[in-house]
């Protein structure tokens, strides 16, 4: 009986939990009609029944035959997708391997069979079949999204199954291609610019000055057509260039030799000429890869010329060249200039405040008070934010005779005091520095970001603001007092002058910039110093502010004696200070000054812990080694002779590793490429 109504004895279609339902309504609602029938007539009862009879009948053979169609349909339905899964794996264009385990491959589909040739594969271990798909697969194994790689000069999408020790490899060579033609064959614009032309034409015949553009220009032309490029004259001073981002590459291989050849070829005629470069890429807009080239070429001035800029919008800058210190102006156009533009600047503005960098030194409170005497001489307020704390001794010093004079102390503020006094109409005037994260107060420099004025000596570094209103950055000066020291003689004569404290605090830092007029100083340097000498600057108190106090000799002298050579760098020393000793960054900037003063070094790096708790690099050369390319590494700056930067999260140890790969690094991009002379 149990197996008489087992589902397996039902009709097809009653296996159909729906239709058994359906089956089950209809043959009720039939028993009810017939009872109905039989109740209100025998002979219409028998009738009924007949024909309801005959109804059941050929509904439910229907019902069994639309069973058995479903049935077949949905067998043939999975045996095709069945064969079709297994068609697509042996035909579909998809590479598979499944391999084992221990690296024994178990299953390669037909289209991935012709990239391994005739080889045995089935049970081999892949390691040694293919060393490169192994160490490609090995690589990738942990990606759980796409990868691009190489094998046998194809491209694949790559993507790994680990559950499953499945790789699927897509060659997308085609398409690779035409993606990196695409990129290959994007407009790069340069600007080059000759750096100081006017200066040396200036003195020059007709016929000599011919013979330099035409020098120039050949030169140009020979390098554009060594590389294919276009270059054109659109000045005297000035070309423009149009290449492809492929030839762009070819261009930054090469280093750019085309600097050296020209300054080197220049120089031994007595015309020493230097050309500065800017370059933008990875635009479609024309206009804005021609805003960002000019950009570029004002970022290499910036930061003295003799070099190249390599650039995208919102990408880092590639440098190249810039081994020559910047040489010094002739005239004082630019001097007159800046000083009646800042005039006007003065005139817009309701007050003035003015700040150096956030560990001041002699030349960034110097110029801070030449500003100051700058906006008295023309009828406006000027305040000078310093930071609080205590400082070296000889900035110390100085804050305090400033604190004695009645004219200035009043004038000298604090970043939180300034926040207060500051309106929409104020000034700022950044001296020294032209990074705003390493100003007195970065709040000032937001709240008054888009009146913002600077005035430095030091090259320019990528971080800079967005919009100043003026800018005098030249690297060329000794000191940023030297730069301001030039704008006094442009003033209004019935102004009152600058004073004694003011010319002593301005001749000091020009005095320890150029450590005793011996680094960067030129015609001009001598100029300043003379006419703040001749203004009342005390060369008693100068000495007075520079005496250095015994702990302070007595931790240079200390650090000096932790020198030592860089391994496979013979002429460059460096001192790894303490990582539980606090060094101020003037006495490792005084040690690092002093290293040079050795026989055979060429340039010096102290590392040491500073008060902030951030570990300080100060590097010097004597110009043979570019110290402001291996402080850029490390996110400082500086000049070529001169650098520093400050590392968070860092031990002294990890520092000195950090500088040994940045000066390897900075060496070899400016190194020239081997047989290039051939």
């Amino acid at each position: 009986m149990k197996k008489l109504f087992s589902f397996t004895n039902l009709p097809p279609f009653l296996k159909n939990k729906i239709l058994r339902w359906i089956t089950l309504a209809l043959t009720l609602l039939s028993i009810f009609s017939l009872v109905v029938s039989f109740l209100y007539n025998y002979i219409v009862g028998v009738i009924f029944l007949v024909a309801v009879c005959l109804i059941l009948s050929y509904i439910f053979k229907k019902m069994n035959d639309l069973s058995d169609s479903t049935e077949n349909y949905i067998s043939d339905l999975s045996y095709r997708i069945s064969r079709g899964d297994q068609e697509a794996l042996l035909e579909m264009p998809v590479g598979v391997i499944i391999i084992s385990e221990n690296g024994a491959i178990e299953w390669v589909n037909p289209y991935l069979m012709p990239y391994f040739g005739d080889q045995d594969l089935l049970g081999t271990n892949l390691e040694e079949t293919n060393p490169e798909l192994n160490d490609i697969l090995t690589n990738n194994w942990n990606n759980p999204d796409n990868a691009t790689v190489k094998w046998q000069d194809h491209y694949f999408t790559l993507l790994i199954q680990k559950e499953y020790r499945t790789a699927y490899m897509i060659d997308i060579t085609r398409y690779y291609q035409i993606e990196k033609d695409y990129s290959d064959e994007k407009i790069s614009i340069g600007q080059v610019f000759l750096d100081n032309y006017d200066e040396i034409t200036q003195s020059m015949s007709d016929q000599e000055i011919s013979n330099l553009n035409n020098y120039v220009t050949n030169e140009l032309n020979i390098w554009a057509q060594k590389f294919g490029f276009f270059i054109k004259q659109v000045d005297e001073d000035h070309y423009i260039m149009f290449t492809y981002s492929k030839i762009l590459k070819d261009i930054e291989a090469d280093k750019f030799n085309i600097l050296d050849t020209i300054r080197e070829s220049t120089s031994k005629q007595n015309f020493p000429l230097t050309l500065s470069i800017g370059i933008a890429y990875g635009e479609d807009n024309l206009n804005e890869l021609a805003e960002q080239a000019q950009s570029d070429l004002d970022l290499a001035l910036g930061r003295g010329g003799d070099q190249v800029v390599v650039k995208a919008k919102d990408h880092e800058a590639r440098f190249y060249g810039g081994k020559t210190n910047p040489m010094e102006k002739r005239t004082r156009v630019r001097a007159r200039m800046i000083s009646q533009a800042l005039q006007e600047v003065f005139r817009e503005s309701d007050q003035i405040f003015v700040q150096g960098h956030s560990q001041p030194d002699m030349d960034s409170i110097g110029a801070c008070m030449g500003i100051h005497r700058l906006a008295q001489m023309n009828n406006k307020h000027c305040y000078i934010v310093i930071p609080e704390g205590t400082f070296h001794s000889d900035v110390q010093r100085l804050i305090n005779k400033i604190q004695e004079d009645d004219e200035l102390k009043d004038d000298v503020i604090t970043p939180d005091e300034a926040l207060q006094k500051a309106t929409d109409n104020s000034l700022l005037i950044m001296v020294d520095h032209s990074k705003p994260s390493m100003s007195v107060s970065s709040k000032l420099y937001e709240r008054l970001e888009n009146k913002v004025m600077i005035i430095d000596h030091h090259r320019r570094g990528e971080e800079f603001p967005e919009n100043p209103v003026l800018v005098y950055i030249e690297p060329y000066a000794s000191s940023t007092c030297e730069l301001i020291n030039e704008m006094f003689e442009y003033q209004s004569q019935d102004a009152e002058p600058i004073n004694k404290l003011e010319a002593t605090a301005m001749l000091t830092g020009i005095f320890i910039d150029t450590q005793s007029f011996t680094l960067r100083t030129g015609t001009r340097t001598f100029d300043a110093a003379s006419y703040l000498r001749s203004a009342g600057a005390d060369s008693s108190e100068m000495k007075e502010f520079m005496q250095e106090n015994p702990d302070s000799y007595m931790a240079r002298m200390h650090l000096i004696s932790l020198a030592r050579f860089i391994s496979d760098e013979k002429n460059m020393m460096v001192v790894s200070g303490e990582q539980d000793k606090v060094y101020d960054p003037v006495t490792a900037a005084q040690a690092a000054d002093s290293l040079l003063n050795m026989s055979g070094v060429s340039a010096s790096f102290v590392i040491t812990r500073r008060p902030d708790d951030l570990i300080g690099i100060s590097a010097r050369s004597n110009g043979e080694v570019n110290v402001q390319r291996v402080m850029e590494e490390l996110g400082g700056g500086g000049h070529l002779s001169s650098g520093a930067t400050q590392i968070a999260d860092k031990k002294i140890d990890e520092v000195d590793q950090m500088l040994d790969e940045a000066i390897k690094k900075a060496k070899s991009e400016e190194a020239p490429e081997e047989n290039q002379d051939s």
